[in-house]
């Protein structure tokens, strides 16, 4: 069991979240709640969001839509806004696997739907946010890369690509606005057990006890512990972390 970490300093703080349905992002939105954050959400998964605006009422707003959906990022932006009057903390973490497809494997639907959703859902969430925040000379935020980001092995092509861009934008992000009080950096998470990684705990679970054998830890990973350093990213503790790119993979990327 992994109890989230304790903030007072989130009381009162507005969080965006993007892929809060379920899974890490899930995780990230109740460990916030929990610190006494309000918080809002984009999701194409309407059922996940509607559980959590019960669990959490007045405190979890939420809009349903497509990360990669400019229309729907700035109508769930704007919904944040006019329910919070501002947003101190944008966590991108809305993201889709490829099946660890190789690039022969990777037809064109199949590149831009892993980009689309993971790359440039990223950047489209950060710049409908970005102005609020230049506006308040204040704002954290925490992007989702993966050790797909880091080296090779962790997805397919195109996932892989989208999340090696993924660190890429993050530095680049801080370095352009850190002295305009934004403050960008990005969690590189190894095997966490989520919905997205059900397969591989199908039938007699093979493909996740190999992973957990090759994992220096020797286990996977729970989404509460991701969300645990996004608690610690976004707080005031981190504020000399500028443009990292934090692992939680159980010593995968040190072999």
């Amino acid at each position: 069991m992994v109890h989230n970490m304790k903030f007072t300093e989130f009381a009162g703080k507005k969080v965006f979240i993007t892929g809060a349905a379920s899974g890490i992002g899930r995780a990230q939105a109740v460990a916030f709640l929990e610190n006494g954050a309000d918080v809002f959400a984009l999701d194409v998964q309407e059922k996940g969001l509607q559980q959590l605006a019960c669990e959490y009422e007045g405190k979890f707003g939420y809009t349903a839509g497509d990360v990669a959906d400019k229309t729907a990022v700035k109508h769930a932006v704007t919904a944040a806004l006019a329910a919070f009057g501002r947003l101190d903390i944008l966590l991108n973490t809305a993201g889709v696997l490829d099946g660890y497809a190789k690039s022969l494997e990777t037809d064109e639907k199949l590149w831009d739907d892993v980009l689309n959703t993971n790359l440039k859902g990223t950047y489209m969430v950060t710049n409908t946010v970005l102005p609020s925040m230049l506006a308040q000379n204040q704002g954290v935020v925490v992007n989702m890369a993966s050790i797909a980001g880091l080296v090779a092995g962790g997805g397919g092509a195109a996932y892989t690509a989208s999340k090696h861009a993924i660190i890429g934008y993050t530095k680049q992000l801080d370095m352009d606005y850190c002295r305009e009080g934004i403050r960008a950096n990005a969690i590189a998470p190894g095997a966490i057990q989520t919905p997205m990684n059900q397969a591989d705990f199908a039938g007699d679970g093979t493909m996740a006890k190999r992973v957990a054998e090759e994992t220096p830890a020797g286990r996977w990973a729970l989404p509460e512990e991701v969300a645990n350093l996004s608690l610690f990213l976004a707080s005031e503790a981190a504020d000399y972390i500028h443009g990292a790119v934090m692992p939680i993979d159980g010593g995968w990327t040190m072999k």
